[in-house]
């Protein structure tokens, strides 16, 4: 089972490290990292982009070869999710609209994609201090996931008619697949959520699990069926943004795994 966890870690660090390529090619941040209109102190936008960029590299190359691997992660969820809070909330234009929080919410779900994946790595020694206190919101990663989902799934009957024309033209009954999978999403989330349950009982625990294991099974299909070929198709519009879903497909599917594996002592560290 090891073995499939170093998998999913693969998943989302090669994700991660995708983007971060991209960031290099467009010489400019992802609206997954950075929103379009942020701070102009930020100025000269193309070194924070590369500083950016060389560090989620690094941070993935850590986790892939699990060198300092947790400590890596950590630090990775601990600045992602300090993005969110500085950049993506103040940036959102129009923040009376979800579909202005996606780009929030997707950067929210990789921050708590690093804490699932620090999880599932041992301990580091001589860890930053600040760290300590990160290492204990691990058990959140996935809850954060579970937010993202439900709201995500609530996206396909509100944005109803542009969500159904992402379906493949060679697939019938768009707007059945669509809200078939804006339920999926919903109840995977819910799913997720409901382990928190799981201590008192255990039905919970395992319907958590299961309905991660079926969430990435399905987000995965979705990299297969419906992000690489919109990719491939137009690998330049808006900065690459069908490759950065193809990237962000992938690495959600590989945290949905890694909970559906999670072990009792990953959940239960530093209680």
């Amino acid at each position: 089972m090891e073995d499939f966890s170093k998998i999913w870690r693969a998943f989302f660090a090669l994700s991660v490290m995708g983007i971060a390529v991209q960031q290099f090619i467009f010489a400019d941040m992802m609206a997954v990292i950075m929103p379009p209109h942020y701070p102009a102190w930020l100025a000269p936008r193309l070194l924070w982009t590369s500083v950016s960029s060389i560090g989620l590299i690094a941070a993935s190359i850590c986790i892939l070869f699990e060198f300092k691997g947790r400590t890596a992660s950590l630090l990775l969820a601990f600045v992602l999710f300090l993005f969110v809070l500085i950049f993506q909330v103040p940036g959102t234009q129009y923040p009376g609209h979800i579909g202005s929080w996606i780009n929030a919410f997707k950067e929210f779900t990789l921050a708590g994609g690093a804490l699932v994946v620090a999880g599932s790595l041992p301990p580091d020694n001589n860890m930053p201090v600040f760290l300590k206190f990160v290492e204990k919101l691990i058990p959140a990663g996935k809850y954060m996931l579970a937010i993202t989902l439900v709201t995500f799934g609530s996206t396909h009957f509100i944005y109803r008619d542009f969500c159904a024309s992402l379906v493949p033209n060679w697939i019938p009954f768009h707007y059945f697949w669509s809200d078939f999978a804006g339920v999926a999403l919903i109840s995977g989330g819910i799913g997720i959520i409901l382990g928190i349950f799981g201590t008192s009982l255990l039905l919970f625990k395992h319907l958590s699990k299961l309905a991660a294991r079926l969430v990435g099974i399905m987000i995965f299909l979705w990299f297969i069926m419906l992000h690489v070929p919109r990719a491939i198709a137009d690998p330049h519009t808006g900065n690459g943004n069908e490759w950065t879903s193809v990237f962000e497909a992938l690495a959600f599917s590989g945290i949905a795994f890694l909970i559906a594996r999670e072990k009792k002592q990953n959940k239960e560290v530093l209680t």
